[in-house]
């Protein structure tokens, strides 16, 4: 019988292609088949942000050598008041970093994160000098804020072999002197929970698996997604002094259910949108009713500095836009919808909000 059903489906084939001007193409896979939409709304492009805004979640590690008048250049632009470089490396470094900035006279437009090393947290001292790293970076390289790469609290180990666990009672000194010293902490833990999952038909992200293999992980590699997660959970309960900034929404942005709980029940937790747009743009009414409730808890955030980027961000926020497309297919196959914000929420994303939390920043560049 199914030898019988498939020489039918191959006549039924023949036979349509015969009645088609062209051969159908029956060799096409699902990785090259991206049609366009012929679907005719109305379409608003938005080249610049309404409001000016601050990008919390950028990365420009060669900013000591850098042409910053060509970066602001690009920063107008779009309309991007403050850039957050969050790759500040701390001690020699950051200071290079800042007098590049100064030296351009751009020290109210770009800021930078410092950062701190945790692969020598075996070291007996480790703590202490972590410490004096950070009030040295602050007083001296005018650091606003800590940035933790997903290395550190997935991949990092310590001299012995052993994972360093982000919620690893070694390091709370670390974030209780960002509390002390009125920096935020902008945290990226773990991955898109799809990479823990089996590569089949049934994880939404097969397609960006099957093209970057090196991001899938196994179920415990080094850790579930789920043990990853509540560490830093835990850390952020644990030092309720300290503001911390969750980022990629905390990879939660597809249940934003899940993310009401946590905001509800860690309120020292901010989040930001950097990478996840796509997945609110394919949720515009509950988006928009999360994104207005939490209004005072959301920053923008874009993580790669891509400035053909960033209009799809200022689209799905601002317009009404139907059914249009991610600009990288295999993140985001699906289409967005745009969410329409009110200005009141618009100007808390795009920049209020990092005033509240940030040190040092020019609140009158925005009135």
């Amino acid at each position: 019988m199914k030898n019988i059903f498939t020489l039918i489906c191959l006549m039924f084939i023949v036979v349509l292609s015969a009645q088609r001007r062209e051969p159908l193409d029956i060799t096409i896979d699902f990785e090259s088949y991206d049609p366009p939409s012929t679907l005719v709304v109305p379409e608003n492009l938005v080249a610049s942000a309404k409001f000016p805004f601050i990008d919390i979640h950028s990365h420009h590690w060669r900013l000591s050598e850098m042409d910053l008048d060509e970066l602001v250049k690009g920063m107008d632009a779009m309309n991007m008041q403050i850039v957050v470089n969050l790759s500040g490396r701390g001690g020699e470094r950051l200071l290079n970093m800042k007098k590049n900035i100064e030296k351009y006279g751009y020290q109210d437009r770009i800021v930078n994160f410092t950062n701190i090393e945790l692969r020598s947290i075996t070291e007996p001292d480790w703590a202490e000098e972590t410490v004096k790293q950070l009030e040295f970076d602050v007083e001296k390289g005018d650091a606003r804020g800590l940035k933790i790469y997903k290395s550190q609290g997935m991949s990092h180990q310590d001299s012995l072999g052993n994972r360093i666990k982000i919620n690893d009672p070694r390091i709370a000194p670390v974030w209780d002197k960002c509390g002390e010293l009125g920096i935020p902490v902008l945290i990226h833990s773990a991955d898109p929970k799809q990479f823990w999952a089996p590569h089949d038909s049934l994880n939404e992200r097969w397609l960006e698996l099957k093209l970057r293999p090196n991001r899938k992980r196994g179920p415990d590699n080094p850790a579930s997604w789920e043990t990853i997660i509540a560490e830093q959970h835990e850390m952020f309960k644990n030092h309720p002094n300290t503001t911390f900034i969750n980022a990629h929404m905390g990879w939660y942005a597809n249940d934003l259910n899940k993310l009401e709980e946590l905001l509800e029940e860690i309120p020292n937790m901010y989040v930001e949108i950097g990478a996840v747009i796509a997945e609110l743009g394919r949720q515009p009414r509950f988006a928009k009713k999360f994104l207005t409730k939490y209004q005072d808890r959301v920053l923008f955030g874009k993580d790669s500095y891509k400035p053909e980027e960033f209009p799809t961000y200022f689209r799905v926020l601002e317009t009404e836009d139907e059914y249009f497309p991610y600009y990288k297919r295999y993140h985001a196959f699906w289409k967005m919808y745009g969410l329409g914000l009110s200005d009141e929420v618009l100007q808390k994303i795009y920049h209020k909000n990092a005033l509240k939390i940030v040190p040092g920043l020019d609140a009158s560049m925005f009135e």
